[in-house]
């Protein structure tokens, strides 16, 4: 008999440890185009943006040490860090439930009995109190639900980190962008004054009219406009860096390198979206999240069979408090249970079809991702196909507007040209440094953005 009930056990524990009713997990197809538009020739030696720290990205050392600050103090980030830890401790309690809790406990029990006495029974010892028998997986398929959940967490974790480090790039480089246009807007106003000045004094003496004199007083006013504007814009975009780098910028930091040199961020190979895409730590998250949905329905379809519960103890036991731990008192007991639904009005239907709608919902989501994570480089790699151009097209205008201007001035101190010749020469000069100010920062922050969608930065 006691071999009969110890083949039964082992064959109970292998047929636990063999049988999993999750459905097999297989990787969505990706639903996108084989390639990047506009993607550039890839070098064979250069590293991917995943595997390339972004201490080697950046070469601002003030852009270095900003992010080093924010990695330690962003609160998003820290956030993120402690969402793993919550996920982790939820692991930690589906696994425990794979395994039998053992208590020590003291009870007493006082009843009437027929003939107006009272029995009276107290017990002490270990109790172990319904473990169940994981016959069908249902505690392995939450536990790896669970485990899955954590790896999902540890993803977003990562992608995190790279969203901060292109944020803290991005940031700092408008405001480098907004220094330089602070002191343009300067030099411009100060030019304006002494035009304002010059027009006056042509006008009070009658060699122009009024009208000159009321656009320069214009332009003046416009340039006095710009600068308030371009001093707000530089407070906003320096709170908005001191937001993400989660503490006020310490003094003493080195000086920024000037918003042409592109912030010291290096250029970026660009491979295969099967390559790039899944490296992505967004991606990874929504096919763990899928991995968990998978492990779910296999927990809701062992619902439908049999559950095995053991119940038990092992300790000492006596009619009186006094004589409980008294030798000769030994007692144990054993209340194995067997549970078989048979009518539960579709709860565990229920579950089962939900469990497989939010497995549907993940395989939408993680081709969301995806889809979504393409779109992010593509429309990157179109910014670094096209603003090389506009570049060096802007450039030109600028040098054009440069010799135009000086050409005006000249014949307008020769009298050959109007007043409003010259203020408009100086509106457009202006504008067309604007405009390349724009652009360079522009072109620094689409090359910070490309190394974030090409899922760089969190190593």
């Amino acid at each position: 008999m006691r071999a009969l009930r110890l083949t039964a056990f082992a064959a109970a524990a292998l047929l636990a440890g063999c049988m999993n009713l999750a459905p097999r997990y297989e990787r969505p197809a990706a639903p996108v185009a084989p390639n990047f538009p506009l993607a550039p020739q890839a070098a064979a030696s250069a590293p991917a943006a995943a595997e390339l720290d972004w201490q080697a990205f950046v070469g601002d050392e003030r852009l270095k040490q900003l992010i080093a600050l924010a990695l330690i103090n962003n609160r998003d980030l820290r956030i993120a860090a402690l969402n793993i830890e919550a996920t982790r401790a939820q692991a930690a309690v589906r696994d425990a439930d794979r395994w039998p809790s053992v208590n020590a406990g003291l009870t007493g029990s006082r009843t009437p009995t027929a003939a107006g006495g009272i029995n009276s029974l107290y017990t002490a010892g270990l109790q172990v109190t319904a473990y169940e028998l994981d016959l069908f997986g249902r505690l392995r398929n939450l536990g790896d639900a669970a485990a899955a959940q954590v790896l999902a967490s540890e993803e977003a974790r990562k992608a995190v980190q790279i969203s901060l480090v292109a944020a803290v790039a991005n940031a700092h480089i408008a405001l480098v962008s907004d220094d330089a246009l602070l002191e343009l807007t300067r030099r411009t106003l100060a030019t304006r004054e002494e035009s304002m000045r010059l027009v006056k004094l042509r006008f009070d003496n009658g060699a122009s009219s009024e009208l000159d004199w009321r656009q320069a007083e214009s332009l003046l006013e416009s340039a006095r406009a710009g600068l308030a504007l371009a001093t707000r814009q530089r407070a906003l975009d320096e709170n908005a860096l001191v937001l993400l780098v989660g503490q006020p910028l310490p003094a003493g930091l080195p000086a920024a390198l000037p918003v042409e040199a592109s912030a010291g961020l290096a250029e970026l190979p660009v491979g295969l979206p099967s390559e790039v895409l899944l490296r992505r730590p967004d991606v990874r998250q929504a096919e763990q999240q899928l991995i968990a949905a998978h492990f779910n329905i296999g927990a809701a379809r062992a619902a439908f069979f049999p559950r095995i519960t053991l119940t038990g103890s092992a300790g000492v036991a006596s009619g009186h408090l006094s004589d409980l731990f008294k030798s000769g008192h030994a007692a144990w007991s054993f209340a194995p249970q067997l549970i078989q639904p048979l009518f539960d009005a579709g709860r565990n239907q229920g579950n089962l079809d939900l469990a497989k709608a939010n497995r549907d919902i993940a395989v939408a989501q993680y081709e969301r991702a995806i889809q979504s994570a393409f779109r992010e480089v593509a429309d990157a790699l179109a910014g670094r196909a096209t603003l090389g151009d506009q570049l060096n097209a802007q450039r030109k205008q600028l040098e054009a507007e440069q010799a135009r201007s000086r050409l005006v001035e000249l014949r307008w101190r020769n009298g050959a040209a109007s007043s409003l010749e010259l203020l408009d020469a100086q509106r457009s000069l202006f504008a067309a440094q604007q405009a390349l100010l724009q652009l360079q920062a522009q072109s620094t922050q689409n090359l910070a953005t490309l190394y974030k969608v090409l899922g760089g930065g969190w190593k």
